[in-house]
């Protein structure tokens, strides 16, 4: 039986659970051990996909706004080469792997949701600002965190479900269904990748849906300003589904509260309208399409509604720091010094170490700011007190929201930090262009050190169920940091060149404009819309009441339609898969191999994505635009996706049944695990 076990699970009975009074946890790698974790292989395996996944992450996140986990794909793919070369004892260095290699989704999401912005207000934006505010941020993050990895990881052990990490951890350890799961993996890659491709490279059918394609429908949204709009992306649907029906409905929700309450409420008033209503709006309500309503009213309600969501994260999190903080400082006091170096599972990079590295990276920060943005003394001082200051406040909230629902509100936290950036560095004088620049840079400074600090809580929760040692996973994380940093600022400046971040067909970068939108105005001494801020707060305030998560609701308030429809239409893939059956292994086992198709598609698409970017940056473009913008090319378009889903669907739906009854015997061994340790 324990064979069996180990070959499916891997893990303990009580690795889920919390644990009883005296128990202890006992990781798959023993404590008392060594195992092979970082050499050549794993080193350059990692960095290989920090360069690979930061590059099409950067893409993805900037086309819709959503940054895709890379930890996922990146262990399975650790997991299948490991197989395919018969590598033994391979667990270690997957772990180092995926650790390195994930530090392209955090940095890509600290350096994509403030940097374009730059570009957006026109502001001149140089190579060594992206990287260094990307790479000063990533360490902070990861030097803030490492205090509250035993309280996360250890102490509060079974209290959290960690989604990310469990999913992770089970592709780790899932030994030779790896090898098949990355074979499953590239085949999606393949198709979502050329779908994709076909779309921007070629423009054989139109990239987004739209009800206009049909006269009653452009009536309809020319009279009363009601549109029906899908990005018909192979990659957006996959992000869909991995973030499952209920997230997908409530940020589909705000989207349609927007579209289909607001605008055309806001439209109903237009008649008799003389003159223009709002801040530094300039049109007359009757003379804008749904898309400019959109623009110049509701996204403002949804950049308040994701600020004061930052904000209620941090109430929250106020007795984590304090529980953190006091395992940190027993451990400084050297009370637990002794005990943490006779296992090797439990020893972090020495406290005075961390320490001495946050004051380095402080004054590294502080020159940075004097010399690269601000060039006045007083005003760097006071910005990296804005730094040191946020970063450390919501940390905990990043970590504490992947470790409960997997998704990382950074987006709202940095609104907050810009708002509070600008007010003060207004205070103190710096105003117009200079401190646009200045904030942008600060803000995606804390918006890395922030992602960081949600994604790297994630491998050290892996490395912990699975008994890697935390000091070589600190400690490497350093060199992807750097590594993704350098990506991504390469990546953000060929994006801008070939698409551009404003204007027809440019990247959509909604994270980025938000940014913008807040910042220009506050910065250039014109008005704020401060009423449709207050409006959107009042709301997440509403939805925390009511048991709403407000973060996700006021994204989808955020972002354009025609993002949110296909999350939509993923979510509602993922729900029929996994409810077809009564077998609940065999809907578990459909579940399971629909993740990997849709990782598939997110990466095979947001790769071929950067590759069509390269070919149209090099003057490489084979899109019709007279075609590629007709209703006949949208039509095409609604087919091949109806066919692409179609495909997902039955995909998923071949899950045998001799998977399935591994999940059940998995179920039933871990439930006799649980009478045992009773």
């Amino acid at each position: 039986m324990e064979d069996h076990k180990q070959e499916i699970k891997g893990l303990p009975g009580n690795a889920y659970r919390e644990l009883k009074p005296g128990e202890e946890y006992k990781p798959v790698m023993p404590a008392h051990k060594t195992v092979p974790e970082v050499n050549l292989r794993s080193v350059l395996l990692g960095l290989l996909m920090a360069v690979i996944f930061s590059a099409a992450a950067a893409y993805l996140g900037l086309k819709i706004g959503q940054v895709f986990e890379a930890a996922i794909p990146i262990a399975i793919i650790a997991v299948g080469l490991s197989t395919v070369s018969k590598r033994k004892n391979a667990l270690g260095e997957n772990v180092i792997i995926q650790s390195i290699g994930a530090s392209s989704g955090v940095i890509v999401a600290g350096a994509i949701f403030t940097l374009p912005a730059l570009y957006i207000l026109n502001l001149e934006a140089h190579f060594y600002q992206v990287f260094l505010s990307s790479l000063l941020g990533g360490f902070l993050g990861i030097l803030f965190l490492i205090p509250f990895r035993k309280y996360f990881v250890s102490e509060m052990h079974g209290k959290y479900p960690f989604p990310e990490a469990t999913a992770t951890t089970e592709v780790l350890v899932s030994g030779e269904k790896g090898g098949s799961q990355a074979r499953l993996l590239l085949v999606a890659g393949l198709i979502g990748g050329i779908y994709d491709f076909i779309i921007a490279t070629f423009g054989w059918w139109s990239e987004v849906f739209t009800s206009r394609v049909i006269p009653a429908g452009e009536m309809i949204a020319d009279k009363f300003k009601i549109v029906f709009k899908m990005n018909v992306g192979a990659a957006v649907m996959g992000l869909g589904y991995i973030i499952g029906l209920k997230y997908a409905a409530i940020i589909a929700a705000g989207s349609f509260i927007g579209w289909y309450v607001l605008i055309p409420v806001i439209s109903h008033f237009a008649d008799g309208q003389t003159i223009a209503v709002g801040a530094n709006v300039t049109a007359l309500l009757a003379d804008m399409s749904p898309e400019e309503i959109f623009r110049n009213y509701v996204r403002q309600i949804g950049i308040g509604g994701i600020a004061m969501a930052g904000v209620i994260g941090i109430i929250r999190s106020s007795g984590i720091i304090r529980s953190a903080f006091g395992l940190a400082f027993k451990e400084l006091g050297g009370k637990q010094a002794m005990t943490a170096e006779t296992k090797r599972t439990q020893r972090d990079i020495p406290m005075k170490i961390i320490l001495f590295g946050i004051v380095i990276t402080a004054i590294v920060i502080f020159v940075f700011f004097w010399a690269g943005v601000v060039n006045n003394l007083t005003q760097a001082l006071i910005a990296l007190a804005i730094v040191m200051i946020i970063a450390f406040l919501f940390t905990t909230v990043a970590a504490n929201a992947i470790a409960i629902v997997g998704t990382n509100p950074v987006s709202g936290m940095t609104l907050m930090t810009l708002i509070i950036t600008s007010l003060v560095l207004v205070w103190a004088g710096l105003s117009g262009t200079a401190g646009m620049v200045a904030a942008l840079i600060i803000g995606g400074v804390v918006c890395t050190a922030l992602s960081m600090a949600g994604g790297f809580i994630t491998d050290l929760k892996i490395g912990y169920w699975l008994g890697s040692s935390p000091y070589k996973q600190e400690s490497w994380k350093f060199l992807g940091t750097l590594v993704s940093a350098a990506t991504v600022g390469g990546v953000i400046m060929i994006l801008n060149k070939t698409y551009g971040f404003t204007g027809e067909g440019a990247l959509v970068a909604p994270q980025a404009n938000a940014m913008a939108a807040v910042i220009e105005p506050m910065m250039s001494g014109k008005p704020a819309p401060w009423m449709l801020y207050a409006g959107g707060a009042f709301m997440s305030l509403i939805l925390t009441m009511i048991g709403v998560p407000a973060l996700a609701f006021a994204l989808g308030m955020f972002i354009p339609i025609e993002l949110n429809t296909p999350l939509l239409v993923g979510g509602i893939i993922a729900w029929y898969v996994t409810t077809r059956s009564k077998n609940e292994g065999l809907n578990q086992a459909r579940k399971e191999r629909g993740t990997l198709i849709a990782s598939g598609f997110i990466a095979g698409g947001a790769l071929m994505g950067v590759i069509s970017a390269m070919l149209k940056f090099g003057g490489i473009n084979f899109v019709n635009a007279e075609w590629f913008e007709s209703h006949t090319a949208e039509a095409l378009g609604l087919l091949m996706f109806a066919i692409i889903c179609g495909y997902m669907i039955w995909e998923a739906m071949r899950a045998s049944k001799a998977e399935a009854e591994f999940v059940d015997l998995a179920d039933t061994l871990e439930e006799e695990n649980h009478e045992k340790d009773g």
